[in-house]
């Protein structure tokens, strides 16, 4: 814990979260149905990316054995992300969002508008719940590099079959089955980009999933 707690840590730790605070704004000034006020979301995300900000800060360098941000990345984790990333993207174009559009119109952007709103959200605060944090999280309490890349995509899978069943949702059993496979096979896959190329290998990921819906918009 004392690494967390350093003041440069902290430091680092609380401009990222209130840059990843600001990203975030234009996706929730979007959300019609939010339950709080803005200032509240805001704030609430704020403080939480503190804390998550602070495990990267504190342990990725120490234990995934590279910085954070690297700006010089290596050809070959590059051209993986590149490759993958548009190949996973072009399949779920093709054959998942189809099916999952109407049943989770919430998860797509119907405009330009929506998607520059969204894309900052996930680059700012999704991938820094779902990758960045767990990641470093559990490399620290576990010392093993296995156990956290197995656990993420494993989260992933049981939030979405939490999800399917909290609304009643009837996929098919084959249906399910790949997207669980998926999910946990993506996890993998991320977490290596992300020790083998830090937070801006996973975003470039990330930009090239989003990317697909722009095939939508006229």
């Amino acid at each position: 814990m004392r690494h967390l707690l350093q003041p440069q840590v902290l430091r680092t730790a609380s401009i990222a979260a209130a840059i990843s605070s600001l990203a975030c704004y234009p996706r929730l000034e979007l959300w019609s149905a939010r339950p709080f006020p803005i200032w509240y979301l805001e704030a609430t995300i704020f403080f939480c990316s503190i804390m998550l900000w602070g495990f990267v800060f504190a342990w990725h360098e120490r234990y995934g054995g590279g910085p954070v941000f690297r700006l010089k990345l290596e050809p070959g984790p590059f051209l993986v992300a590149t490759i993958g990333g548009t190949a996973t993207a072009l399949a779920a174009h093709v054959w998942l969002d189809p099916w999952l559009r109407p049943k989770f119109p919430e998860e797509y952007p119907p405009d330009w508008r929506h998607w520059l709103a969204a894309v900052p959200f996930l680059l700012a605060f999704n991938q820094l719940f779902g990758v960045f944090a767990p990641v470093d999280w559990l490399m620290r309490l576990f010392r093993n590099r296995w156990v956290a890349a197995a656990l993420p995509g494993l989260l992933s899978a049981a939030l979405l079959l939490y999800k399917s069943q909290k609304l009643s949702l009837s996929i098919p059993p084959h249906w399910l089955a790949v997207m669980i496979l998926g999910r946990m096979l993506s996890g993998l896959l991320l977490v290596w980009l992300y020790l083998r190329g830090g937070v801006v290998l996973v975003w470039w990921w990330g930009l090239l999933q989003e990317a697909r819906h722009l095939l939508d918009f006229p």
